[in-house]
């Protein structure tokens, strides 16, 4: 797993999807706490492999060659590794969420059960929020979050999150935030 891009975030580090992850992410979205809410990433782990080699890495990569210029097609999907132990413990994503007006480059996450509450999913969010404003032209990201999922809502705000509206999506009602560059840049912590 040489030369896969990363992001130093303290305690855990953000690094791209590999095929040596299949195991994790199935691990992860079987947890009935993270398909709850993600229920699109339930899969086999056959499935689950076959996407990684075939969509996710290559949108990688393809996510990573464009920098600075991001075209809002490609998703970039992070592993979330917890430094001391090498260990898969979550991801988080970001990409085109077709449901939202452009722009609708979105922030997704999950974290297993095993690694809740320590604050990691919180570093991770605002690990990748500094790469993305620092790094790409995106201005502004959103983050949808279904209102019973309040571990979620508090990464959100957490991070800068601020709430715009409810949206219906699938029958289901998020809570939709926003977060522009400018807002973030003022509220970034040196």
């Amino acid at each position: 797993m040489h030369n896969l891009f990363t992001i130093d975030c303290g305690e855990i580090l953000l690094r791209e999807f590999s095929s040596e992850d299949v195991d994790g992410i199935y691990k992860l979205t079987s947890q009935p706490e993270v398909y709850e809410f993600l229920p699109d990433w339930c899969s086999t782990r056959e499935q689950r492999l076959n996407w990684i080699i075939n969509d996710e890495i290559p949108s990688n990569k393809a996510f990573l060659s464009a920098i600075p210029n991001i075209n809002g097609q490609n998703y970039l999907k992070l592993a979330i590794i917890l430094k001391e132990t090498g260990e898969f413990i979550g991801f988080c994503n970001t990409g085109p969420k077709e449901e939202l007006s452009e722009p609708n480059q979105e922030i997704a996450y999950a974290m297993s059960k095993h690694f809740r509450n320590r604050g990691y999913t919180t570093k991770a969010v605002k690990g990748l929020l500094h790469f993305l404003f620092e790094q790409t032209n995106i201005e502004q990201l959103n983050a949808i979050v279904q209102p019973r999922n309040v571990s979620s809502l508090k990464v959100i705000e957490k991070c800068g999150f601020v709430f715009k509206e409810n949206i219906e999506i699938d029958a289901l009602i998020y809570r939709h935030y926003i977060l522009h560059i400018e807002d973030w840049k003022n509220r970034k912590v040196h």
